[in-house]
């Protein structure tokens, strides 16, 4: 099992939208690290779900990787605003993982919290000028950010 965090500004997709839909298409990753990092997500997969770009950005909730990454279809849709032209059904650019609720956390782990704390210095998150929205996220600090939600 591997350990991911996958960011969402909360107006445009939040914990609460996912819990009702219960499951959702990650599509619009536009950069291309983060889409390597979806590459390598398995099914069942555990995801830190983050807030960001709002008032208190942190991890607010456990979602699961629901399937193995597959072409976004946003890429070939010109209405979409995640288009890309130079993408084609034989090579697509562009994946994307189903990602499912498994629960809220009982208060959101903001990310000063998370900046403050030396064990996760080595986080990719808290490191200055990061700034993709799928990140890897070792044991180690999956079961240490989990241990703060108390």
């Amino acid at each position: 099992m591997n350990y991911w965090l996958m960011k969402s500004e909360p107006d445009e997709f939040s914990i609460d939208d996912l819990k009702t839909r219960k499951t959702e298409p990650w599509s619009g990753v536009r950069n291309y690290q983060a889409r390597n990092h979806m590459r390598a997500m398995r099914k069942g997969d555990e995801v830190l779900f983050y807030h960001s770009s709002c008032e208190v950005p942190g991890v607010v909730g456990i979602a699961t990787v629901g399937t193995e990454a597959h072409p976004d279809p946003t890429q070939f849709d010109p209405k979409s605003d995640y288009f890309d032209a130079k993408s084609s059904h034989a090579e697509p650019r562009w994946s994307l993982v189903d990602v499912k609720f498994k629960r809220k956390l009982k208060r959101t782990i903001t990310l000063t919290e998370l900046k403050d704390r030396s064990e996760l210095k080595d986080f990719a998150l808290v490191q200055r000028g990061n700034r993709l929205s799928v990140l890897p996220v070792t044991k180690a600090q999956w079961d240490f950010i989990l241990s703060l939600e108390q």
